[in-house]
């Protein structure tokens, strides 16, 4: 893993961290392949590639924010 990679894991963390604590989503992890990560939303686990996991939490955090 490059260390472009893993300055984009280490913002997915943090990302899934806030949404997590924000209890927007019920889990998170490393996924199977490293340069995956494990979402748990709305009950379902996702296994997205790193940048579409950094674009959704994102995404959710904006959303969530707005409202």
């Amino acid at each position: 893993m490059n260390s472009t990679q893993a300055d984009i894991r280490d913002e997915v963390r943090q990302l899934a961290e806030e949404a997590f604590h924000l209890k927007l989503i019920s889990g998170h992890g490393d996924g199977p392949d490293k340069e995956e990560y494990q979402i748990v939303y709305q009950g379902k686990p996702r296994h997205l590639p790193l940048e579409q996991a950094r674009f959704f939490l994102m995404n959710l955090l904006y959303r969530n924010r707005i409202v």
